[in-house]
């Protein structure tokens, strides 16, 4: 899978899909940074994974949201010791309701995290892969990036985002040797709707992700050079279905799952 990928640094490596990610690639060898805010976590994975898989992995706390803490994640991608060959921004905040009942606080560390700590470690990584010729960035969106999102409104748009400049930069670096591949899961069993407030049951049952499923998926799309991976058939299936309804049955159903979730 990983050709010439030696070292990855991973965002949101403490639970979920970050977790999972940091797990697939310490099996396959790969030597590992991980970052975000809780950083006991961070040191119990790396004892762990170093323990298992005898590779060295690097613990940097630091929260997205804050743009010194974000400063010291790029300083990392840019330095020329012990270089990062592969980017996995997996970081994301959520959080449901209306627009105009939400806090304001919330709404720019999700923008923060989601879209400008993205972007910003994303231009920090791509120049010396560039120079390399090697190497490259997993972005995790989301299907929920495909469709208006009311009561998660902001989430929606930041994984919009997410997903629209992955696409491009894929298509811009395409043939320099350096990947750029937009992971965009649909719902997954991790602990981000705890964490924004959504209810427990408002995925049908089976339909929830496993974060393992995901990862491996992804960095099996990786490797295979694609620009995106929808990893389950299901997701895939509702995403062609929303593309072929009218966009106003589009936004109430989408509406109402996600009041249901606790958006109301």
């Amino acid at each position: 899978m990983t050709g010439r990928i030696e070292r990855a640094l991973v965002t949101g490596a403490s639970s979920g899909i970050g977790t999972a990610f940091a797990r697939q690639l310490a099996q396959r060898g790969v030597h590992l940074v991980l970052v975000a805010r809780r950083e006991d976590r961070l040191r119990a994975l790396a004892g762990a994974l170093t323990h298992s898989h005898g590779v060295e992995v690097e613990v940097l706390g630091a929260d997205l949201a804050d743009p010194g803490d974000r400063a010291r994640v790029e300083d990392r991608l840019r330095s020329d010791l012990q270089v990062v060959d592969l980017l996995v921004n997996d970081a994301g905040l959520g959080g449901y309701g209306r627009l105009d009942t939400q806090d304001p606080d919330l709404l720019r560390r999700m923008v923060e995290v989601n879209v400008t700590a993205l972007l910003h470690l994303t231009r920090a990584a791509l120049p010396g892969m560039l120079e390399r010729q090697r190497g490259g960035v997993i972005n995790v969106g989301s299907t929920a990036g495909e469709r208006p999102g009311p009561h998660a409104a902001v989430y929606g748009a930041s994984k919009a985002f997410v997903n629209r400049l992955t696409e491009a930069v894929h298509e811009e670096v395409r043939g320099t040797g350096v990947r750029v591949l937009l992971l965009a899961p649909g719902f997954t069993a991790t602990e981000f709707q705890a964490v924004a407030g959504v209810a427990a049951d408002v995925a049908p049952a089976g339909l929830a992700a496993d974060p393992d499923e995901v990862v491996a998926a992804g960095l099996q799309a990786f490797a295979a050079g694609r620009a995106v991976c929808v990893p389950r058939v299901a997701d895939r299936a509702l995403l062609h279905a929303a593309r072929a309804l009218p966009r106003v049955a589009v936004r109430r159903v989408s509406g109402l799952i996600h009041a249901r979730g606790g958006g109301r």
